[in-house]
């Protein structure tokens, strides 16, 4: 797939060609708060004022990031096991390790991953992300979810469309509330046969009055969000075959002893994830 050329060497002169880039330190970014979080040191005093007053009304927002991250890796790690050997990662934010490409490299040695980010801080540290197998590829791409066309044809210079890719958009389209069905549509009839679509999404199923609160916060700090029901969440793999167990909070996606699930409530949480193959 390399062939006479190393797509992660194009990827890494690319991201340093375009490093000069604006960056607005002082508006807060959803990827930001999220590394905040995590426990993360990549976020500026607006992401950590943002996040402060999202974990007020909120209090779940660090379980969440980290039931989530706990998903990633399980999704990848099943998918990589199951044969599939491309992976992109749409909405890619801050490197926190373990990153999707670890998990599926150590699986599958000669997998290829793609992370895309529109994130001007994220191309920053796109070096971090680009350290995989000498047998697989990894690579980024500056891309915006809004345009799914123009981000798989980056991603084409890597990954080859016509066989499956597993397109990961975890905690990502709730921020993209008014074209969220819409892109994901756009991207799954890209996809070929075999693909998977991995997907994690707010809902206030499980915390109503919180979860409005932090809409709120978001709202207020300019990057607007939406929760979803479960039917609604559903309504993302339409025509595509849902893996058990279907649509549940995240922690109960098929979780893992090592994964501490069984102390992460719904509420905690506050995502429903899932997994469907298409046909």
């Amino acid at each position: 797939m390399a062939g006479a050329h190393d797509p992660a060497n194009e990827a890494e002169a690319e991201a340093e060609r375009e490093v000069e880039v604006s960056l607005d330190i002082h508006l807060a970014h959803s990827a930001r708060m999220y590394d905040f979080y995590l426990g993360g040191t990549t976020n500026f005093p607006a992401d950590r004022e943002a996040a402060g007053r999202a974990l007020a009304v909120f209090p779940f927002a660090r379980s969440a990031a980290r039931a989530n991250r706990a998903f990633m890796r399980r999704t990848t790690r099943l998918l990589a096991e199951s044969g599939i050997r491309q992976f992109l990662d749409v909405g890619t934010g801050i490197p926190t390790s373990p990153n999707l490409h670890e998990v599926a490299q150590r699986t599958a040695p000669d997998a290829a991953v793609v992370y895309a980010d529109n994130d001007p801080i994220v191309l920053l540290h796109a070096k971090a992300l680009l350290h995989g197998t000498e047998q697989g590829v990894t690579a980024y791409v500056q891309a915006d979810v809004r345009d799914p066309d123009a981000l798989l044809e980056a991603a084409a210079r890597t990954l080859d469309l016509d066989r499956p890719v597993a397109l990961s958009m975890n905690a990502l389209l709730h921020f993209v509330p008014d074209e969220a069905h819409r892109i994901a549509e756009r991207f799954k009839a890209r996809l070929p046969r075999g693909s998977a679509l991995v997907m994690s999404h707010l809902t206030a199923d499980f915390a109503p009055e919180e979860t409005a609160r932090l809409i709120q916060v978001y709202t207020a700090a300019g990057t607007p969000v939406a929760a979803c029901s479960s039917a609604e969440f559903a309504r993302f793999f339409t025509g595509w075959h849902l893996l058990a167990p279907g649509v549940v909070a995240t922690p109960r996606w098929n979780p893992s002893p090592e994964g501490g699930a069984e102390h992460v409530t719904d509420a905690d949480a506050a995502c429903y994830g899932a997994v469907a193959l298409r046909p």
